[in-house]
């Protein structure tokens, strides 16, 4: 389909010819990109601050293998399933990585 318009009043390129003016960016657009920035900010922030208690007991929850509990305490807590499993994979990540380092 063509996007220019031909100034006919029916068919694809209906309509008044009229310059196309771009649309600006807004800043409200960018909400939620990740940013080096942003991830240095709140991994200092996790550093100083830690993690929360039900942050904790589904770490625990998750190295005894309770993976269904650790789903519906995060699901309570959170809201929806999508922030649960995004925080399951988030404390996962952070779990292999204690493990990682113990090796080590």
């Amino acid at each position: 389909m063509s996007t220019t318009r031909s100034n006919i009043r029916w068919g694809l390129n209906k309509g008044r010819p009229t310059t196309v003016i771009a649309k600006t960016v807004k800043p409200s657009h960018k909400k939620g990109i990740k940013t080096e920035k942003k991830t240095f900010v709140k991994s200092i922030i996790r550093e100083v601050a830690g993690f929360s208690p039900y942050e904790k007991r589904v770490m625990e929850l998750l190295r005894n293998s309770k993976d269904k509990k650790a789903k519906k305490l995060t699901k309570k807590r959170l809201g929806t399933l999508l922030r649960s499993k995004r925080k399951i994979e988030e404390l996962s990540s952070v779990i292999q990585e204690q493990r990682r380092q113990a090796g080590h």
